[in-house]
């Protein structure tokens, strides 16, 4: 499977649920509950094709606030993705990536797979946004 294959499995499966824009390079975007995502496709190695899903939980959140702590300690507690957290002008700033070998997922599977990813990142947000 072609990573332009994998990433119209991933469209089909998203517009389920959201409004998907797709952009010229073939990456995918959309919003879920104030959480704005990308899939992109990519190949690690030859005969490794996979879809990596960005999605950005907050951003300039209260300096004063140990967001890190928070996000190391399980704010959101998603099974799927890695969060990132970078100190930004304006304050905190939080991203969570997950990279996953998409070949052969059918639009069901792939469906479940990145909304879990993506019902975590909101979950972070929503822990994050509401306050220390």
């Amino acid at each position: 499977m072609t990573i332009p294959d994998m990433l119209a499995v991933a469209r089909t499966a998203l517009e389920r649920y959201h409004d998907v824009t797709a952009d010229d390079d073939g990456a995918l975007t959309f919003a879920h509950g104030g959480v704005l995502c990308v899939v992109q496709g990519m190949e690690l190695e030859e005969g490794l094709p996979v879809l990596n899903l960005t999605c950005v939980v907050a951003w300039d959140l209260d300096p004063d606030i140990d967001v890190p702590t928070r996000v190391a300690m399980g704010a959101g507690e998603g099974l799927f993705g890695t969060p990132r957290v970078i100190r930004g002008k304006q304050g905190w700033d939080v991203t969570l990536r997950y990279a996953f070998p998409a070949a052969g997922l059918d639009d069901k599977a792939m469906g479940t797979l990145l909304m879990l990813v993506v019902s975590s990142a909101s979950s972070m947000r929503a822990e994050l946004t509401e306050g220390p």
